[in-house]
C-alpha cells in the first residue's frame, strides 16, 4: 500500500493530536479522489421478486449464494466463467442471513480481503484488498464512483442494497484511477416486476432499536412503471463510551420501460443522515500499546453526517447488436465531526490530558459514464465490442480547529461529567477539485471454447488544491496514463474454465519533491493465473488464483531532506486465494474463503518488511442450514468462523498482532410453518463474535480492538 493510502487510512482511524493533524491534512487531500470501482447488480438471487433488467448499472445474476453472470470487470453481462480476474460476490441472500449492518461486515468472508484491519469503528468503511486499502477512493455504487474528501466519504446502508461485489487486482482499463488492489461496487434495491412488501423491527446489543421497511412493484397497475421504495430509522449506542451508531435512510427507485423492452430509465435516489463519533478507541501508549483508557467523550462526541445522491440508469437497444448505455448521478456528504482526545498520561498515572477538535468536511460530484456496446460474429469467431467515455468531477472543502478539553480523572473515569467548551468557528482551510475523462475501449472475442478479453484506456485527471493558511501548498497538477489489460479463459464441458491474465492500473500523487518537481502517478501491474469450477447442474462456484502485484512510485521519505518524499518505493502483493459457495442441497448454503499473502516493501524506507496489519493467512466459513421436513421444519441455523493469522503491528516489524478465530451464528424460524395465517411472519437472531474476543489490533503507532459481541433480533414480515 502507498503511504499516502496509509497516512489518510490512519488520520481517520486514528486519533492524532493537534499538531499532527495539522501536518497531516494536506497528506489526507493529497491522498484522496483517486480509485475506482466495479459495477454489480444483483437480479432475482431468490429472495424476493427479481429486479427489472439488468438496467445501465449493469447485473449480476445469482441463485442463492452462487453467482453464475455479472458486469464486473466487463461493464457487460458476461458469465463469470469467462472474466480473466478473481470476482467476489456477497450475495442479498448472504446478506440477509448474516444481517450484515456495514460494509465491512458484508466482505469478512470473502477471500483476500481484509476486513476490519483498524478493529471496530461505527464511523468509516475500510477494506483491503490484497493488501492495497482500497476504501480511500475504491467504492462504487451502481458502477459509479462514491465521490468524496478526507473525512467526508459515503457509507453504504447494506438494508438499501441488492449486492456487493469485489473485482480484484488493477482494473483502471474500465474505471480509470485506482488501487492495484482492487474495486468494490454496491448495488443498489432495484424495483420489481411482482409486487412485494417487507417492515421489520430489529432490537439488539446497546440498546439498539431499528425499523425497516421496503416496498416494491408495478406502479398503478403499469408494468412500465415500477417503483421501490427503501428506508429505515435507527437508534443505538456501541461498544464505545462516547459513539453512537444512529441512523436514518430512504432510497427511492423509478424504472421507466418501452412496452418492447428495448428502452429502459431507472432513476435512483438515497437520503441518509447518520450520527457516528469523532474519536473512538483506546489511547496508545509511547510504547505503541494499548491503554485501558478510551478516547472521546459523551459530553462533545458526535459525528454528524449527511449523504444524498440522484441520478439514473438509461439503456437504449437499437437492435440486437447495438445498444447505448448512459449512467449519471450527482451527490453531495458533509461532516462535522467532533471529538475529544487524549494527549498524555501524567507521570502520576492519576489523570490524563485531553484536548478538543473538530473538522467539517463536504464533498459534492457528478459522475457520467456513456457506452455504446456491439455483438457481432466475424466467422467463427463471436465479437463484444464495447467502447466508453466518462467523466466525473469532485469538489471539496475541509476544515480543521481544536482546543483545550479538561483532563480525565483515571481514577472515576468521569467521561461526561465536566463540560467541554465547543470547538467554535472552523473556516474553510483547503479546497480542492478533482476531474478525470476517461476514454476506453474493450474486445471480447470467443472462438470455440476460447474467450479472449483485450482492452485499453486513456485517462486525463487534473487536480486543483487551493491552501488558504498555507498558500505555497496550492498548486494545479495533471496526469495523463494509459493502462490496458489482456485476458484469455478456456471453457471445458464439464465447468472449468482456466484463465491468465496481465492488468495495469495508475493512482494520481499529489504534491513534489524537494526540487519542486511534481510526482507521477503510482502504477499497479498485476499477474494472474486462476481456475474456476462452475458445472452447470449444480449450485455451485469454486474459484482459486495465484497473483502478483506490484505497485511502484510509491513515496517515501527523502533521506536527504527528512520534511519532503522521494517516489522510490515500491510494495510487491503475492499470494493465493480460494473461494468457495454452494447450494449444498436445497436446504443447505456454503461458503468459504482461504487467503495467503505474502506482501513485501521491496525498496524505500522499511525495505524488505511487511507492511503493517497484513496477515500471512486467513481462513473464514459460513454456512447456513434451514430444515425443511419434520417437527423442527422453519427452524434455521447459521455458524461462521473467521480466522486471522498473526501480523505485524508496524512497519518496522518490531512486533505482532496475535492471531484469533472469531465465531459469528445465526437462529430464524418462519411462523408460517406453524399455522399457514402467520405466512411471511419471521425471526432471526444474529450473534457476532460470540465469544467476545476482543482483542488488540495494532497499526501504524495506534492500536484498536475487535467488535465484541453483538446481539441481534430481528421479527420480519414480508407480504
Amino acid at each position: 500500500m502507498s503511504p499516502t493510502s496509509l497516512s489518510l487510512a490512519v488520520l481517520r482511524h486514528g486519533l492524532l493530536c493537534c499538531s499532527c493533524l495539522g501536518l497531516l491534512a494536506p497528506v489526507a487531500a493529497s491522498a484522496q479522489g483517486v480509485v475506482e470501482l466495479e459495477t454489480v447488480v444483483v437480479e432475482g438471487d431468490g429472495t424476493a421478486a427479481s429486479s427489472a433488467g439488468t438496467g445501465a448499472g449493469g447485473g449480476l445474476t445469482s441463485q442463492g449464494y452462487v453467482a453464475r453472470s455479472t458486469t464486473t470487470g466487463t461493464k457487460t453481462d458476461t458469465d463469470i466463467r469467462k472474466v480473466p480476474q478473481s470476482v467476489g460476490t456477497v450475495s442479498r441472500e448472504e446478506l440477509e442471513d448474516r444481517n450484515v449492518q456495514s460494509l465491512v461486515e458484508a466482505a469478512r468472508y470473502t477471500a483476500g480481503v481484509r476486513a476490519g484491519q483498524f478493529g471496530f469503528d461505527s464511523r468509516f468503511d475500510t477494506l483491503f484488498v490484497r493488501g492495497f486499502n482500497v476504501g480511500d477512493s475504491g467504492f462504487y455504487r451502481d458502477g459509479l464512483r462514491s465521490l468524496g474528501g478526507s473525512f467526508s466519504v459515503f457509507r453504504h446502508e447494506p438494508y438499501t442494497l441488492q449486492g456487493v461485489t469485489i473485482l480484484k487486482g488493477p482494473s483502471s482499463v474500465l474505471y480509470g484511477a485506482g488501487s492495484p488492489g482492487g474495486l468494490v461496487n454496491v448495488i443498489s434495491k432495484r424495483p420489481t416486476e411482482a409486487p412485494f412488501r417487507e417492515v421489520e423491527a430489529q432490537v439488539g446489543s446497546y440498546d439498539r432499536f431499528q425499523t425497516n421497511f421496503d416496498a416494491s412493484g408495478p406502479l398503478a397497475g403499469n408494468d412500465n412503471v415500477l417503483y421501490r421504495l427503501t428506508g429505515l430509522w435507527r437508534s443505538a449506542d456501541t461498544q464505545f463510551v462516547a459513539a453512537r451508531d444512529d441512523r436514518i435512510s430512504i432510497a427511492p427507485a423509478l424504472t421507466l420501460r418501452s412496452d418492447d423492452r428495448n428502452t429502459q430509465l431507472t432513476l435512483l435516489g438515497e437520503f441518509t443522515d447518520l450520527t457516528s463519533a469523532g474519536a473512538v478507541g483506546w489511547y496508545t501508549t509511547p510504547q505503541a500499546r494499548i491503554s485501558p483508557y478510551e478516547h472521546g467523550d459523551p459530553a462533545y462526541r458526535d459525528l454528524d453526517g449527511q449523504q444524498w445522491r440522484i441520478g439514473y440508469e438509461f439503456e437504449h437497444r437499437f437492435d440486437e447488436a447495438l445498444t447505448f448505455r448512459q449512467n449519471l448521478r450527482y451527490q453531495n456528504v458533509e461532516t462535522d465531526m467532533k471529538w475529544v482526545s487524549i494527549l498524555g498520561i501524567a507521570p502520576d498515572g492519576l489523570t490524563a490530558s485531553r484536548y478538543s477538535g473538530r473538522i467539517l468536511d463536504e464533498a459534492s460530484g457528478v459522475s457520467v459514464d456513456n457506452q455504446l456496446q456491439g455483438n457481432f460474429e466475424t466467422g467463427a469467431i463471436a465479437h463484444t465490442l464495447l467502447g466508453g467515455l466518462d467523466y466525473s468531477y469532485v469538489d471539496t472543502d475541509y476544515g480543521f480547529a481544536s482546543g483545550l478539553a479538561p483532563d480525565l480523572d483515571l481514577v472515576s473515569l468521569n467521561y461526561g461529567r465536566q463540560p467541554v467548551t465547543p470547538v467554535g468557528s472552523v473556516p474553510v482551510q483547503r479546497n480542492q477539485k478533482q476531474d478525470q475523462i476517461g476514454l476506453y475501449l474493450q474486445s471480447q472475442s470467443e472462438y470455440d471454447r476460447f474467450v479472449l478479453t483485450l482492452g485499453g484506456r486513456y485517462d486525463w485527471l487534473g487536480t486543483e488544491t487551493v491552501n488558504f493558511d498555507t498558500p505555497s501548498l496550492s498548486r494545479d497538477h495533471d496526469d495523463e496514463q494509459f493502462t490496458g489489460r489482456i485476458g484469455l479463459a478456456y471453457l471445458f464441458d464439464n465447468g472449468i474454465s482456466p484463465y491468465a491474465s496481465y492488468s495495469t492500473s495508475f493512482a494520481p500523487t499529489l504534491g513534489a519533491s524537494f526540487d519542486g518537481t511534481p510526482y507521477d502517478p503510482t502504477e499497479g501491474r498485476q499477474e494472474e493465473i486462476g481456475v474456476r469450477y462452475m458445472p452447470d447442474d449444480l449450485n455451485l462456484s469454486v474459484g482459486a488464483a495465484l497473483f502478483r502485484i506490484r505497485q511502484t512510485n510509491v513515496l517515501t521519505p527523502d533521506p536527504l531532506n527528512p520534511l519532503f518524499q522521494v517516489q522510490l518505493g515500491e510494495v510487491e502483493s503475492k499470494g493465493f486465494e480460494l473461494q468457495a459457495t454452494a447450494g449444498v442441497t436445497d436446504a443447505f448454503k456454503l461458503t468459504a474463503a482461504y487467503t495467503y499473502l505474502d506482501m513485501e516493501i521491496v525498496a524505500g524506507e522499511d525495505a524488505g518488511n511487511v507492511p503493517a496489519g497484513t496477515p500471512e493467512h486467513q481462513f473464514s466459513l459460513w454456512g447456513d442450514y434451514d430444515v425443511l421436513s419434520g417437527p423442527a421444519q422453519g427452524l434455521g441455523l447459521g455458524l461462521g468462523a473467521r480466522f486471522i493469522g498473526t501480523n505485524w503491528a508496524d512497519n518496522a516489524n518490531t512486533y505482532r498482532n496475535e492471531s484469533r478465530v472469531l465465531i459469528d451464528a445465526a437462529v430464524s424460524y418462519d411462523f408460517s410453518h406453524i399455522d399457514p395465517k402467520l405466512q411471511g411472519v419471521s425471526a432471526q437472531i444474529n450473534a457476532k463474535n460470540i465469544f467476545d474476543d476482543r482483542k488488540p489490533l495494532c497499526n501504524g503507532g495506534y492500536c484498536y480492538q475487535e467488535e465484541g459481541r453483538n446481539v441481534i433480533g430481528s421479527l420480519r414480515y414480508r407480504f
